[in-house]
């Protein structure tokens, strides 16, 4: 893996890994140092709508604090049940890119939508 995120940065793209709900933290620990970016899912990845898990967060938290520890310039980035009600609690985990779909998508005026998760009233 090592090798194959090297490769892909030797040509001038960023690099990044994603981290399903239940893939342990520790499995990515090692590549941390090559990626520009870590998605972390915070619902199972192809199903529009699902509930935000909160348990996901403690990977979020454990990426920022690595992150921290060895200085590294990864962006951490969760995706899933991304709505007004839990962006702050990503946000306070360590995430620094929200992802929302239906809750931006679905609804008739997206402008207060996206307000709201930015904590902007």
């Amino acid at each position: 893996m090592s090798a194959t995120l090297a490769g892909i940065r030797t040509h001038g793209v960023a690099a990044g890994l994603a981290l399903n709900p239940d893939t342990p933290f520790d499995r990515v620990v090692p590549y941390l140092p090559s990626i520009d970016l870590l998605l972390v899912m915070t619902v199972h990845p192809g199903f529009g709508g699902q509930p935000f898990r909160p348990e996901t967060l403690g990977k979020v938290a454990a990426a920022a604090e690595e992150r921290a520890r060895r200085r590294l310039r990864f962006r951490i980035e969760v995706d899933g049940g991304i709505n007004a009600g839990t962006a702050g609690a990503a946000r306070a985990a360590g995430a620094d890119v929200l992802v929302a779909g239906t809750s931006v998508f679905g609804v008739p005026d997206i402008a207060p939508a996206i307000r709201a998760i930015r904590g902007e009233g």
